[in-house]
């Protein structure tokens, strides 16, 4: 790369309401100093957690047309960076376009976005599974919360898995291809007197070095949509700037963890997303690291 600035490109669509996908994405990276060079795979007016209405434009039809410009620039990209696909045709698109622009030096991180709590979202069928398990195979790097993973592997969604099971499903993950596996959302314990949910954690598997990283992050009693797009951007944006797996992981789940908190506080919609223009700057600041250990 000839560029002095990282540059990413991104896979995302594109709510005109609501900080998710690449509303989030684009602001986040570009507060760690890299370049974000967007792929819309739709164009929506808002985002369609928790809105009963919304405005979708489909871009599958111009996004090879879209990449084939990019491909006469001669465009290079220090990462490669997938999320939510609405079709089979678009994952068959991705795959393509990570054929031609992903390198030895550069990285392919894919979020195998395609449901939550249990449940797929309603966009999704069981061939979007599929197709997904595939293009997860020309990954470095993979991002599912813990019912994508266990979407992925064909397992049962639990309340409780244990170190042992959890290390079974990265294992398992990481032979699908990508050598590197963070699932997040991972069920952790409830806490005594704590009636509803329970400490989450975040569970990452480096095939390379055969080690398994664990960091946690205290229950809040709030959901807020796009923190997902938000913390694998910060992952993204730490390993880029040169930390290591734990330390980027350690960085996005403070991150998350602080806009959470800073939000909570503040009677609004959550369907807005966390208030990210709020806590932009503390990405510019030295990461504090600590919470993480191995697993």
């Amino acid at each position: 790369m000839d560029h002095r600035i990282r540059r990413v490109a991104a896979i995302h669509d594109l709510s005109g309401f609501g900080r998710a996908s690449l509303t989030a994405i684009i602001p986040t990276l570009s507060s760690m100093g890299v370049q974000v060079c967007p792929l819309p795979t739709a164009i929506l007016s808002n985002h369609t957690g928790g809105f009963e209405h919304y405005s979708f434009v489909d871009l599958t039809d111009t996004m090879e047309d879209y990449i084939d410009h990019w491909k006469r620039l001669g465009l290079t990209f220090d990462c490669l960076y997938s999320g939510f696909l609405g079709s089979e045709r678009q994952i068959e698109i991705v795959g393509r376009f990570i054929d031609h622009f992903g390198t030895a030096d550069n990285l392919t991180v894919v979020d195998p976005v395609m449901g939550d709590n249990g449940r797929l979202y309603s966009t999704m069928g069981p061939a979007m599974v599929g197709e997904m398990r595939r293009l997860i195979g020309k990954a470095d790097m993979i991002t599912p919360n813990f019912t994508e993973a266990a979407l992925l592997l064909g397992e049962s969604y639990r309340d409780r898995i244990s170190d042992e099971e959890i290390r079974d499903w990265l294992r398992r993950l990481s032979a699908m291809g990508p050598s590197t596996v963070v699932i997040t959302s991972v069920p952790g314990v409830r806490l005594p007197g704590q009636e509803t949910g329970m400490d989450t954690h975040v569970i990452a598997y480096d095939r390379r070095g055969d080690v398994f990283w664990k960091t946690g992050c205290r229950y809040i009693p709030a959901a807020y949509p796009g923190t997902g797009d938000t913390f694998t951007s910060v992952v993204i944006g730490g390993l880029l700037q040169g930390d290591s797996l734990p330390v980027a992981i350690d960085r996005g789940v403070q991150f998350i963890s602080q806009c959470i908190r800073a939000s909570y506080g503040f009677d609004y919609p959550k369907r807005e997303g966390v208030l990210l223009e709020r806590e932009l700057d503390i990405l510019r600041l030295p990461v504090l690291t600590g919470g993480f250990e191995m697993l």
